[in-house]
């Protein structure tokens, strides 16, 4: 089984605050995690996959947040 990670170790991983991640996982526009009980838990190959979902080849392109439900 691979290693998951805490709010704040994902949070360290990806550069973002622990607050920021808690906003996206409300507006789930974050990555991907996992309950375990009442702990949230990020798996590293879903901060992985939401990084890569991310990449732009410029600041312009819209990011999947904005052009949700777009054709």
């Amino acid at each position: 089984m691979e290693r998951v990670l805490n709010q704040k170790e994902a949070a360290k991983l990806l550069g973002v605050s622990t607050r920021t991640l808690e906003r996206q996982r409300v507006t789930g526009t974050g990555a991907r995690v996992t309950k375990l009980g009442n702990l949230v838990r990020y798996r590293q190959c879903d901060l992985a996959d939401y990084v890569d979902r991310n990449l732009r080849t410029s600041t312009s392109e819209d990011s999947p947040a904005t052009d949700r439900g777009r054709p």
